[in-house]
């Protein structure tokens, strides 16, 4: 199955956010101050990459 390209970026959404939560979860179990900080950091980019996908999206609708 081929997805066109708004199926790809809507995908890509969701996989982002997925990736927000699993971080901010993680870094929330792990012990390690470092690592802990670091996955607050891999959140926070992910959540920015989902942010800019649904801009491009919502720009897509719009044409």
């Amino acid at each position: 199955m081929e997805l066109n390209t708004k199926e790809i970026i809507k995908k890509k959404i969701l996989d982002a956010q997925e990736m927000v939560r699993d971080y901010e979860m993680y870094s929330k179990k792990v012990q390690d101050a470092e690592v802990a900080d670091l996955f607050k950091s891999f959140a926070e980019e992910s959540g920015y990459q989902a942010k800019k996908l649904q801009e491009l999206l919502k720009k897509l609708d719009n044409k």
